[in-house]
C-alpha cells in the first residue's frame, strides 16, 4: 500500500475541480497521441530504412 500524497494535495484539502480533472485528462490525451504518433513515425522510418537496404 503506497503512502504517498498526490501533488499539492493533502487528505484535508479540497477534492479537484470537475476542470482540472478535465485539464489532466486532456493533457493525458494530447501526452497519448504524440507518442503513438512518434513511434508509429519511428516504425515507418526504420521499415522504409530497412527496405533500401
Amino acid at each position: 500500500m503506497s503512502t504517498t500524497q498526490p501533488w499539492g494535495r493533502t487528505a484535508a484539502g479540497t477534492p479537484l475541480r470537475v476542470r482540472d480533472q478535465a485539464r489532466e485528462a486532456a493533457a493525458l490525451i494530447a501526452f497519448s497521441a504524440a507518442t503513438a504518433s512518434a513511434i508509429a513515425l519511428g516504425l515507418l522510418l526504420l521499415t522504409y530504412l530497412g527496405s533500401q537496404g
